[in-house]
């Protein structure tokens, strides 16, 4: 894929311009601006009639006959950033442009070029303009068939590697996708190394701070978009422009030459687009009856069919969930991946998350957990809908006759799975929620045993079956970790200090605060925690103090930072 402008450099190669003899005299280090249009001028006040990116030719006929007037004439071309100035030899300048002109140039970054033969300047501008054309029908082309590329993957529901595969096949350039966290969630880097590109991620990704939804820092050099639907974004996707950075000249007109084309930013939230599409529409491929079990579960968690609908498609399976008292329960492994199975993959295909390991034994095993789980429920005679949840979750709703079955039955089921699974009992877990009296809040249950298993990961205990009270602080915050709004949170309380530490990385002001709010904010303690003198640990506090806004005296302040750094450990922690 082409730039859609031709550069000076470029353009002094094309043949009408080898044909003038030309030779640069000034601004070497601007050969490489874009060249947006040829504009002849043979008038000194010229500057006022272009828009920058001009090349300008002249024969210097119209132009200023003493040294300042020729000094302002190029400050005044520079100031409005044109590509460059071309003067024909021969009619005004004989031997060469003044030395003035020169000088003038060179301070300026502007490139300064003689031809020093007689050349029509119609030849020049048509081979110009005829290159600028052809490389915008080129970029047309180009953004139609990114049009066409993510269309196919958004209908197709394209898994997130494969969109972030696409992207960076189709840009030449690294892409990386994030959660709000700045945690890496997949990438593919075009060919770098992979180390290089993610080394340090997280410090380096908050020092990239586009101004807009889609925007390019061009300080960092990656172009950048926020990823998420229904008005809830949940990471950011980036693109690392190799054009990018400062190019050196004056102000910003020389670092816009480094911005990337349009299609790169159409690119950037075509993808996103496809990946925020594919994380609503995805789906697993199950057997029939596993599909209504799960249908009917995943009904009552997201309150998508009517509850009547619900019990009387529970019916036609033999199920009867009126008039019962429903208990929901779920049951996972402790860990993501079986044990000695290996683990994510960080190959030349960049996406560790997504990685498959050893065969991808994930969907097998899930599925092997879930007809465990339907087999538990036979053997302890009782009757549900049970189906997988999520990639790593069983659930089912068991259907009692009253409340006082329900610590019998919970027993029962947790006593047989854990026959049926020997193996790997220790590594399972088994929640449930609070039991409810009618369907209509059925889904509160299940719900409430999700995270309730997703929060024991964290619990150590061998404890047959997890509910509720077991589930501490920082339990709840680690189940809520992918939420964007508590990252949100994080992010609002603490991500000025976390800014602040990628910008000085011996500082660490982070531990500082964690050493004082873990000591009850007794700052002395804090300070002999901390390995500093009183004074130096004082010292850092106030400077936390001002980076963050905040009184590190007020309670209520100290417990909402607590709670952010609680929060950000979560997230942290896979």
């Amino acid at each position: 894929m082409s730039r859609v402008f031709p550069t000076v450099r470029e353009v002094l190669a094309l043949p009408p311009v080898r044909h003038g003899a030309p030779r640069l005299v000034a601004g070497e280090a601007g050969l490489d601006r874009p060249v947006r249009w040829v504009h002849v001028a043979e008038v000194p006040d010229i500057a006022t009639l272009l828009g920058g990116g001009e090349l300008v030719l002249t024969t210097g006929i119209g132009l200023p006959g003493d040294d300042a007037g020729l000094r302002a004439f190029i400050g005044d071309l520079a100031g409005v950033a044109v590509s460059g100035l071309v003067v024909e030899l021969g009619r005004r300048y004989l031997s060469g442009v003044p030395r003035v002109m020169v000088a003038a140039a060179q301070r300026h970054g502007l490139p300064l070029v003689e031809l020093r033969r007689v050349t029509p300047f119609v030849r020049i501008t048509e081979a110009v303009h005829a290159l600028i054309v052809d490389a915008q029908l080129t970029e047309l082309r180009a953004t139609e068939e990114i049009h066409q590329r993510f269309t196919e993957l958004s209908v197709e529901g394209a898994d997130p590697p494969e969109v972030i595969r696409q992207a960076a096949e189709l840009s030449g350039c690294p892409v990386v996708l994030e959660n709000l966290s700045r945690q890496v969630l997949g990438y593919d880097p075009a060919g770098e190394p992979a180390e290089l590109l993610l080394d340090g991620w997280e410090q380096h990704s908050r020092r990239i701070r586009p101004a807009g939804r889609t925007a390019y820092d061009p300080d960092s050099g990656w172009l950048v978009t926020m990823v998420g639907a229904r008005g809830e974004d949940w990471g950011r996707l980036l693109l690392r422009w190799p054009g990018g950075g400062d190019l050196g000249g004056p102000g910003g007109a020389m670092r816009a030459a480094g911005a990337p084309p349009t299609r790169l930013t159409i690119l950037v939230e075509r993808a996103a687009s496809a990946l925020a599409l594919g994380r609503l529409i995805r789906r697993d491929a199950e057997g029939l009856v596993r599909q209504v079990h799960r249908t009917l579960l995943t009904a009552l968690l997201d309150r998508s069919r009517p509850v009547d609908e619900v019990a009387l498609r529970a019916r036609g399976l033999g199920l009867v969930l009126e008039r019962r008292h429903l208990v929901g329960v779920v049951v996972r492994h402790r860990s993501d991946e079986p044990a000695g199975d290996g683990g994510p993959i960080a190959d030349s295909g960049g996406d560790a998350d997504w990685a498959p390991t050893g065969g991808d034994p994930g969907p097998a095993r899930l599925r092997d957990l879930a007809e465990a789980v339907g087999q538990a429920l036979i053997e302890a005679n009782l009757t549900g809908l049970t189906s997988a949840v999520d990639d790593q979750a069983v659930g089912a709703l068991l259907a009692l006759p009253d409340p006082a079955a329900e610590e019998r039955a919970l027993a029962a089921f947790a006593a047989a799975l854990r026959r049926n699974r020997p193996r790997v009992a220790g590594d399972l877990i088994i929640a449930a929620g609070s039991g409810v009296g009618s369907l209509r809040e059925a889904g509160r249950s299940l719900t409430e045993a999700r995270q309730v298993a997703e929060a024991a990961r964290r619990d150590r205990r061998d404890l047959p079956i997890f509910r509720l009270p077991h589930v501490g602080l920082a339990g709840l915050l680690h189940l809520l970790r992918d939420e964007p709004r508590l990252q949100t949170f994080v992010e609002r309380e603490l991500g000025a200090l976390l800014a602040y530490d990628a910008r000085h990385p011996r500082e660490q002001l982070l531990g500082t605060l964690r050493a004082y709010l873990q000591q009850g904010r007794n700052k002395s303690a804090a300070a002999s925690a901390a390995h500093l003198s009183r004074p130096a640990f004082y010292e850092r506090l106030a400077r936390i103090g001002r980076i963050l806004d905040v009184d590190l005296d007020s309670v209520d302040a100290c417990l909402s930072l607590h709670v952010a750094l609680l929060a950000l450990d979560a997230i942290r922690t896979p």
